[in-house]
This record gives C-alpha cells, structure tokens and sequence, in this order.
C-alpha cells in the first residue's frame, strides 16, 4: 500500500473512529485500526468488537491495498505534525512506514486479513431519521442507562419503532426516561438494544443536519453519517415492559418553574448523603419545601413557590434522578405528577408528551 495525502485528510477520520480503539486488549490486533486504500479513496476502521466505527476520505493512491497499524500512536504522531503537511504512508512487508516533510516513522503492523470487520448485518428494517431528532431522543435519555449491571439488558437502551413512532427508552431499575419522535413513513414494530458503549458512541457522531439511514438486523444496528459507518451489536435480551411503570395519571400534580427547581435541588444536594443522595420533598398548596441531611448531623432547607392544589404530601427522592430530568427537560414549566409517598413520580414539561421521566421513590 502507498498513498500521499494532506496531514488533516487523515487525521480527521482517525479521530472519528478512535474512540472505540481500547490501548489495552485481549486481542492485540484490536489496539490496531485497518488502513484500506483503493479508488482513491482511504477507509479507516476501527472496533472493539461491540462497535465499529470506518471513516473514509480521498487520498491519492499510488499502490492500493490494506494494513492495520496502532491506532493511539497513529493519532499521537499525526497531531503533532504541522498542520497542512503533506503525508506520505507506504506499507513493506511487516512494516509501515509514514513520511512528513523531513519527519519519518516507521510502525509495525499485523496483517489486515486478521481485523474482524462487520460486511453484511443483515438488515431487516430501514428507516430514515433526521439527525437532531435522534441526537434529541438520545441526549435526553442516555443518562439513565445502567452502568455494568448484571441485567444486562440495561446496560443500554431500547430503540423502539411503533406505527410511525420512534421511541427511546432508558432505565437502570430505579429511574426511567422515554423520548419519542414521529418517523415521516411508518415502520414495522420492533425493539432492539443498542449497548451503551454503542449509544454513547452515535451521540458523540450525531452533530449535523440532515437525515441518516438507519439499518436494523437480528444482531447489528448500523447508520451512515457522512463519510462515516457506525455499526453497534445488539444486546440479546428482553428490556422491561416499561410501560408497566410509567403513571398513567398521577393525582397530585405540582407544577414551578424548571430553573428555579433545579437551583433548589443543587443547593439542598450540597448536604445530602454523599452516598444515598436523598432528599425530602414536603409539598402543600402554593408551596415545595425540600429538605436534606446527613450522617454528620447537617441539614439544608429550601423553600420553592409552585403551582399546587392537593392534600399534604411528604416524599423521598434521589437528587441526582430529579436533577438530570430537570437538565433533559426543555421550556421555562416543568409538571412533576405524585401519587403517595410510595409510588414514582412522573417528570415532563406541561403540555409535552414526547419525554417522560420517572422516578422511584426513596425511604428516608
């Protein structure tokens, strides 16, 4: 393989893929990323065998061909070549040699033919999906993902396509978010679950206009953005009938002002139990009052004026779970729907049925 290209035509799509290439693996080829060079045009490839993620662009191609290389080194020596150098890579045997002006360094590598790619995912559903509508449907429930649980299954999130509906839902068994955009033609119905590693990845992609393809298949879920293809696994298990825990209609509905709210609840957080991060909401006609203490024998009061017509209630919640809705949320309102001191409370903006938060209660 030899190709000649400007020092940000390649730096640019190894950037895009870096992030699923780990510096330590089991699989030594994996801290690689697979050069491929034809039509002169160069893909990059990089995976963990969960997420792949191949960006290309146009090089010249004097000798076309295919190598994998280390991928961190890589980057590191094309960022600290000066900037609209001209690069040249040339592949001799086990080794790759990469030239800038009077720089020169050369790699070893291991045969392209040992990289696992993904070809075929076997798609059985494609559906078209402009970029912020899915940006939107992951930003505001990425969060509430689980982290390394044992029910893997919510280890990520619940992609899920109704009539033409497209709904994301999140949960880590003691929160829940929901998100849902209308699909311009409608679609089959079906669930999948993209891994969170696979999530974060797409979001961190997901920063343009216009639309993308999205392709389902039984185990794979891939998307072409750009001069870039995102291909995630899909985890095999059964997410929970989630909407089984969404209050239909709460009761007691209190409603204030979301910037308001979420100052009070950062400020009472401060001495809440550095570990359990309760707090104790008191709610009453015209008023919430939110209360934390702690261990050291510390307490933080505030006070918030809400729009509010029920009987007294009194209610624990993690903070953090209240506050990363209200942060999700958008509008100056936001409705926080109670029942008693022992069910989940329902977070949305009035009026808004797109996204949907729940949280479960705590003892205090």
């Amino acid at each position: 393989m030899k190709i000649t290209a400007p020092r940000e035509h390649i730096l640019g799509p190894l950037q895009n893929v870096i992030g699923v290439v780990e510096r330590r693996q089991t699989m030594p080829i994996l801290a690689n990323v697979l050069l491929s060079a034809r039509d002169n045009r160069l893909a990059i490839t990089g995976t963990d065998l969960e997420v792949e993620l191949v960006a290309s662009q146009e090089v010249q191609v004097q000798q076309a061909g295919e190598v994998t290389v280390p991928g961190r080194k890589l980057l590191d020596i094309f960022r600290a070549l000066p900037e609209g150098c001209s690069v040249g890579l040339t592949t001799e045997g086990e080794r790759t040699t990469l030239r800038a002006g009077r720089s020169r360094f050369t790699l070893s590598s291991l045969p392209a033919a040992d990289f696992p790619v993904v070809d075929e995912i076997g798609a059985q559903q494609h559906l078209v999906v402009p970029q912020p509508a899915l940006r939107e449907l992951i930003n505001k429930t990425h969060f509430s993902m689980a982290q390394q649980d044992v029910r893997y299954y919510l280890n990520g999130m619940l992609l899920e396509t109704d009539a033409s509906v497209l709904r994301a839902v999140a949960t880590d068994g003691h929160r829940l978010a929901l998100c849902e955009t209308t699909l311009e033609s409608a679609a089959k119905p079906s669930q999948v679950i993209v891994p969170r590693k696979g999530v974060l990845e797409l979001q961190r992609l997901l920063g343009g206009e216009g639309t993308l393809e999205l392709a389902i298949g039984t185990n794979h879920v891939r998307a072409k953005i750009g001069d870039i293809r995102f291909t995630s696994k899909l985890i095999d298990g059964r997410f929970p009938e989630y909407g089984r825990v969404v209050p239909a209609s709460p009761t007691k509905l209190v409603e204030g002002d979301r910037e308001l709210l979420r100052q009070s609840f950062q400020r009472t957080a401060i001495l809440s139990n550095e570990k359990y991060r309760g707090i104790r909401l008191s709610v009453r006609p015209g008023l919430l009052t939110i209360q934390a203490h702690n261990p050291e024998q510390e307490e933080a009061e505030d006070q918030v004026e809400v729009s509010y017509q029920g009987e007294e209630l009194e209610i624990g919640f993690n903070v953090t779970y209240l506050l990363d809705a209200l942060s999700a949320l958008e509008g100056d309102r936001v409705e926080i729907g109670l029942t008693d001191p022992n069910s989940s409370c329902l977070v949305r903006a009035p009026g808004a049925s797109n996204a949907k938060y729940v949280v479960m209660p705590m003892r205090l």
